[in-house]
């Protein structure tokens, strides 16, 4: 697949913000707003920003060596027990916390799909959206996967800013929330906003999507430029996005007394002060977060297997080739038999947030690690400031994900 190098264009970094932006995402958003008013919009503002930071450095392994990170995790470790080890870790990971994920956001795109229509029918919506789903996962074409994504962020966006705008939030409060504080009992609800926008699996799915897209041996300089030009960008609009939906809550909700679990909860408590527009803008949101994410996660998953399993041409569509359309589909029907069970599946989602919590920090330490190798990265390496803001969100979120694992043990 030829690599087109144009002045500009929104690419894989959308598929990065469409991947956070899930249903996870929009719960997590909701009920800080609604329990904890502005108060935590800075918990945002730092995971969008160390979400920048360290999504950079994928971009750049993918547009200016050629290399995903599972395929330079492995060339970086020494002897080939190492390589074992890690390929097993990395396989369990993100095979099993995407499956796991992917459950979730067929239900949150289902759960949008009720809140437009009036009606329940879920395991209808869900066979649905993961047909829609798997007939994209199967086309093997980045492009078009590409395309529709990042209409779906753009229809997602739109939907949330005008849920927005309807409730009209107090803007000198917005900005007091940028002042970091923790009030009694936010802890693990600062912890899920991090958590939930600097996702590993990203990392992975960035490296991989920015080599399909725009890695040329002969134009490194140049891809390199673009592909850090539509990661801030799109990670920066992803950023604003979460922001929008806290505000909503925190606007319409905060103090109201309503129990609060998800978006579509939020909906229906707008409707009988704002009118039927903000549940359809909140539905429509909901409905494009969850049906990105259950794109997003088996693409990354197939990605990842691929590179590690089956090398290929730089320039063959990664997404054409059968193991990639094997691992995608079978993350795809496993959250999808979770789904149409029955089986409730926020157990498996925080699960999968508690191991991506400890996982993070290691596999964010072995990114930088290889940003720095100049064998790999070339003139594209680390710059002093890369590493000192890359090395400060490494250790921020390892705190505070170790802080919120110990208050969820009793410990603290």
């Amino acid at each position: 697949m030829k690599s087109r190098l144009p002045k500009f264009n929104i690419g894989p970094g959308a598929l990065v913000a469409a991947a956070f932006i899930g249903p996870g995402t929009v719960t997590a958003c909701t009920v800080a707003g609604a329990t904890f008013g502005f108060t935590l919009v800075w918990a945002l503002a730092f995971a969008t920003f160390a979400a920048i930071i360290l999504q950079d450095m994928a971009a750049r392994l993918g547009a200016g060596a050629g290399h995903g990170l599972g395929e330079a995790l492995l060339q970086s470790l020494p002897s080939r027990i190492t390589r074992r080890a890690v390929v097993v870790l990395l396989l369990a990971a993100l095979a099993l916390g995407n499956a796991a994920y992917e459950a979730g956001n067929l239900v949150g795109g289902v759960l949008g799909l009720e809140v437009l229509a009036g009606t329940g029918r879920r395991p209808l919506y869900l066979m649905v959206l993961g047909l829609c789903a798997g007939a994209l996962l199967l086309s093997g074409q980045y492009r078009l996967i590409e395309r529709i994504l990042v209409g779906l962020v753009i229809a997602m966006s739109l939907a949330f800013l005008i849920s927005a705008v309807l409730v009209r939030p107090d803007l000198l409060a917005l900005l007091r929330g940028f002042a970091p504080r923790i009030p009694d009992g936010a802890q693990l609800t600062a912890a899920a906003l991090i958590g939930t926008t600097i996702v590993p699996y990203n990392l992975f799915l960035h490296a991989a999507s920015v080599r399909t897209r725009w890695y040329s041996e002969e134009k490194a300089s140049r891809a390199v430029f673009l592909a850090r030009q539509d990661s801030r960008v799109s990670i920066g609009i992803g950023g604003l996005v979460s922001i929008l939906i806290l505000s909503t809550a925190a606007t319409a909700l905060f103090g109201a007394g309503l129990e609060v679990r998800n978006a579509a909860d939020m909906a229906r408590g707008l409707e009988p002060v704002f009118g039927a527009y903000a549940r359809y803008a909140i539905g429509i949101g909901l409905f494009a977060a969850g049906l990105t994410s259950a794109i997003t996660a088996p693409l990354a998953t197939g990605l990842v297997v691929q590179e590690l399993f089956a090398k290929t041409d730089k320039n063959v569509d990664p997404t054409s080739r059968p193991l990639f359309r094997l691992s995608a589909l079978g993350v795809l029907i496993f959250g999808m038999m979770i789904g149409l069970s029955g089986f409730n599946p926020i157990t498996l989602i925080l699960l999968a947030q508690a191991a991506n919590a400890l996982l993070l920090p290691f596999v964010a330490v072995f990114l930088i690690r290889i940003a720095n190798n100049s064998d790999i990265m070339g003139k594209h390496a680390n710059s002093l400031f890369d590493n000192i803001a890359g090395w400060l969100v490494v250790a921020l979120t390892f705190a505070l994900g170790m802080r919120g694992l110990l208050r969820v043990f009793g410990i603290l």
